[in-house]
């Protein structure tokens, strides 16, 4: 069941990018406001909302922000937000999967594809790559949440899936829809995790050598620049080795 962590290689994640965090705060406010409007703009009623609003919560979100974010859902003048997902093809034969909350499909689309051409790689159609991925739901937790043993024995009474252990955390897979069910779980036996989200789960990774691996991060930077991309997923794997040297 366990086995080598490449969650911080699948997603590409903000977080640690301190000089990025307002841009951060602007696309957690977007996905609380849509998850609000989708549903009851309660978190204890919404599944959606509710990881909305930790998944703020987790990086220091001010509660003032969190709450103007879900009191826009039900203002007439708001902004409508449609998810769009786009895919396409990065360097060294990775496959990328963008997705978007957009109020302007053209907009987002030409960027997208701009960043995909400049940086060594060329937007497919929609099903191009999805294929090669699992949509799942992903528990994130850091690395003192406890032991591989301990996060294993809670994941697997909680009903996950799959669970990775390395040095960078713990990452459990569960079945789509058991996320909300799995998470609620495991809070009561782990505390709150560091991620609660849907994600795509690559079938096959792709080993990314330093020039691929190079090009690929920048593409990465380029659709994570853009304010409407919430997510960027791949099948690339890169070595620490090659981080190392890119460093």
């Amino acid at each position: 069941m366990a086995g080598h962590s490449k969650f911080k290689n699948i997603m590409h994640r903000k977080g640690a990018q301190d000089k990025k965090r307002s841009a951060m705060f602007s696309k957690l406010s977007r996905e609380i406001t849509v998850a609000a409007k989708m549903g009851m703009p309660d978190p204890d009623m919404n599944p959606r909302l509710r990881l909305a609003v930790n998944a703020a919560k987790a990086q220091s979100m001010p509660k003032d922000n969190i709450q103007r974010a879900i009191d826009k859902a039900s203002a007439q003048d708001g902004e409508n937000y449609e998810e769009v997902r786009y895919e396409g093809y990065g360097p060294g034969g990775s496959a990328i999967i963008v997705e978007a909350l957009t109020d302007n499909r053209n907009r987002t689309a030409t960027n997208i594809r701009t960043a995909f051409s400049k940086n060594g790689g060329n937007l497919g159609t929609e099903g191009s790559v999805a294929h090669g991925f699992e949509r799942l739901g992903l528990i994130f937790y850091p690395a003192d949440a406890g032991s591989e043993d301990k996060i294993l024995e809670a994941a697997m009474e909680a009903g996950a899936e799959d669970i990775a252990s390395s040095d960078d955390g713990h990452e459990i897979w569960t079945a789509a829809e058991d996320l909300h069910q799995v998470a609620s779980d495991l809070e009561k036996s782990l505390g709150e995790a560091e991620t609660v989200k849907l994600a795509w789960k690559p079938n096959l990774t792709v080993d990314m050598d330093e020039k691929n691996a190079s090009t690929l991060l920048k593409l990465i930077d380029a659709l994570d620049d853009d304010d409407d991309v919430q997510t960027v997923w791949g099948n690339y794997d890169i070595s620490d080795e090659v981080m190392e040297k890119l460093d």
